[in-house]
């Protein structure tokens, strides 16, 4: 009885695959400078080019929308979990340049698709006023995953001497075991609006995927030069660096589903403003940082910040049509990796000149969105997506690749 009620709550099933999905995608990163430096001897400018191989598949995430045709949203969740548990499982195999973009990609793939879909799932099964902290508290599963992941990681390196070929396969068999038990256990779940099956562009959604795109090039500056920096400037190894993960990990296990609720009462107006405010200030400090613990400081606060960026996706949620979600849960994965697929090719040329100019880029992003996010509407609802504007209105025309109107 206890098991058939389980398998009928698709809240535990979301929850469940955030569990599944650091395990692979944590050990991937917390490993990924010390692996790529120690063993395929990277420079700047192939970390660079691998982190903007890495949001390929981000970029075409539109094409989850064609998948519907295929199969059910839910499906390619499970098809994506043991992806991404398959692409970080064979990368310790590889330590050579090629062989850590192949499997990069590979990992990727099953990264960004899932992410696509379990995001639109959340925003169609939950409620509009229980949706943000359900978005909390997949952050703070996730984050528990990650403590376990990053705790693992300094055991193995730090007291046994485990090599990084065996982390990697460890991890990635985790995430592949927990997503064919899902999807052998939980029953196909009914979606409650049909969703499109085309891309759809809607010019009344142009203040969201602005801020989309804005929030996707500044998180590859810090995904990519923060880490990176912690190790070439300060020489940090595997083990002070999965400390910082896992201190970051701990810190959103508390505080997401607090910050999911706080969300829910003041509004997503306030702390995207605040959010951009402090991402700002970091920025700005990471460029001419230059003790080791400070630095380490930022890195913890830019990373809290992450949590806050709830507020993009519920604030799509109020102005959505419903039938919308799962179409532009795609597109807007590709629209926030437009930047992502460049920039660090990019920045990372432009890191051998300076690294503090590399951050002051994210300075610029984060006043920009903070502008932005003013117009974002007290009581944002469809008919009121923006405070300013020429595109505000659910009655707008609308756009979209098939020509619907």
């Amino acid at each position: 009885m206890y098991l058939s009620k389980f398998r009928g709550r698709p809240e535990f099933l979301l929850l469940i695959t955030a569990v599944a999905v650091p395990l692979s995608f944590a050990t991937w990163q917390a490993l990924l400078n010390n692996f790529a430096i120690e063993r395929a001897a990277f420079g700047g400018a192939e970390m660079g080019i691998l982190q903007s191989l890495r949001e390929v598949p981000g970029f075409l995430a539109f094409l989850v929308v064609f998948l519907l045709f295929l199969c059910r949203e839910q499906t390619i969740a499970y098809v994506s979990l043991l992806l991404l548990g398959v692409g970080t499982l064979v990368t310790g195999w590889f330590p050579s340049v090629v062989g850590l973009y192949v499997t990069t990609v590979v990992m990727s793939l099953g990264y960004h698709y899932f992410e696509t879909v379990h995001s639109s799932l959340c925003l169609q099964w939950i409620d509009k006023d229980k949706a943000p902290e359900l978005l909390g508290r997949v952050i703070a599963v996730g984050a528990f995953s990650s403590i376990v992941v990053y705790g693992f990681i300094w055991i193995a390196f730090e007291l046994l001497g485990i090599d990084f070929s065996l982390v990697y396969f460890l991890g990635g068999c985790a995430t592949v075991v927990i997503g064919l038990v899902c999807w052998l256990l939980f029953q196909q779940f009914p979606v409650k609006v049909k969703q499109n099956r085309q891309m759809v562009l809607r010019r009344r959604y142009w203040l969201y995927y602005a801020l989309t795109f804005l929030s996707g090039a500044r998180r590859q500056i810090f995904i990519v030069f923060a880490g990176f920096l912690m190790v070439e400037k300060f020489g940090f190894d595997v083990a002070m660096i999965s400390i910082l993960f896992l201190v970051n990990a701990v810190l959103n296990m508390l505080f997401a589903a607090r910050l999911g609720r706080l969300i829910g009462n003041i509004g997503e107006r306030r702390i995207l403003i605040f959010e951009y405010v402090g991402l700002t200030i970091v920025f700005t400090a990471y460029a001419f940082v230059s003790n080791a613990a400070i630095a380490a400081g930022l890195y913890i606060i830019d990373h809290f910040f992450f949590a806050l960026a709830i507020a993009i996706r519920t604030y799509f949620q109020k102005i959505a049509d419903p039938a919308d979600i799962a179409a532009t849960a795609g597109v807007g994965f590709t629209i926030n990796h437009i930047a992502a697929v460049v920039l660090p090719a990019l920045l990372g040329f432009l890191w051998l000149i300076s690294p503090s100019a590399v951050f002051l880029v994210g300075s610029a992003l984060a006043v920009l969105s903070m502008l932005l996010s003013f117009n974002v509407p007290e009581n944002p609802c469809p008919g009121n997506e923006v405070v300013h504007g020429r595109w505000g209105s659910a009655m707008d025309s609308t756009m979209d690749t098939a020509r619907q109107n």
